[in-house]
């Protein structure tokens, strides 16, 4: 699996759990605002990536001092051998958050009936007339539909997250968007920051990046941080 960041601890981004965060390479979406823009290319331009063994070496040797480990990216659905990812991750005894644009259903179907997912977390960008503009892209609004239909079936625990980015997202829409929502589940709406401002990676963003082959016992945050 192609991995271009890693958080070795998070107490923020896996709900009631101490997570570490696993951050793929190469994203589907073009959304403007992008926090993770590093993330977007399917190969990172001058980057090296952390290998599936490196990754899954760390997780294993803080195996009963983390609670869990949060997926996301980029997007992580679009990577073919994130099933068997997940696998390993959970074989060291970890719960799984998935973080996920909802645009690749089939691969969503896959993780859930599997069960290899604890938790989801599926950005609704906008109602589905606005989605060229906050995804960048033209989307098929039926994917998306179908992914919330499967999160909110699965039984799992899950949420659902709007950005409200000034001059592209309005809170007058925010009704839209929850008229997609089954009833039940939940709908966080938070507010765009400048990650300039709000950056949670020391110094510049993306500017740590082990070498490859190596994890130092004292890296705190390797390159990146999550969308919104």
């Amino acid at each position: 699996m192609l991995i271009g960041g890693f958080q070795r601890f998070s107490l923020s981004d896996f709900p009631g759990r101490s997570a570490a965060i696993v951050f793929t390479q190469g994203c589907n979406f073009r959304c403007p605002w992008c926090h993770n823009a590093a993330l977007i290319p399917r190969e990172p331009r001058g980057e090296t990536v952390f290998s599936d063994d490196l990754i899954l070496g760390f997780l294993a040797s803080r195996a009963g001092m983390l609670d869990g480990v949060v997926i996301t990216g980029g997007e992580p659905t679009i990577q073919q051998d994130l099933p068997d990812f997940a696998r390993r991750v959970k074989s060291l005894g970890y719960e799984l958050k998935l973080d996920t644009n909802g645009s690749v259903p089939r691969m969503l179907s896959r993780l859930l009936e599997a069960g290899l997912v604890d938790y989801v977390a599926m950005d609704v960008k906008a109602p589905f007339g606005r989605y060229p503009a906050l995804a960048g892209i033209q989307t098929p609004p039926e994917a998306v539909s179908e992914s919330i239909s499967l999160i909110a079936g699965s039984g799992i625990a899950h949420e659902f997250r709007t950005t409200l980015v000034d001059g592209m997202l309005s809170e007058s829409e925010i009704p839209l968007i929850r008229s997609l929502l089954p009833p039940g589940s939940k709908h966080r709406i938070q507010k765009y920051r400048n990650p300039v401002v709000h950056a949670r990676v020391t110094g510049p963003a993306f500017a740590l990046r082990t070498a490859p082959g190596t994890m130092p016992a004292d890296a705190g945050v390797e390159t990146a941080r999550r969308a919104g």
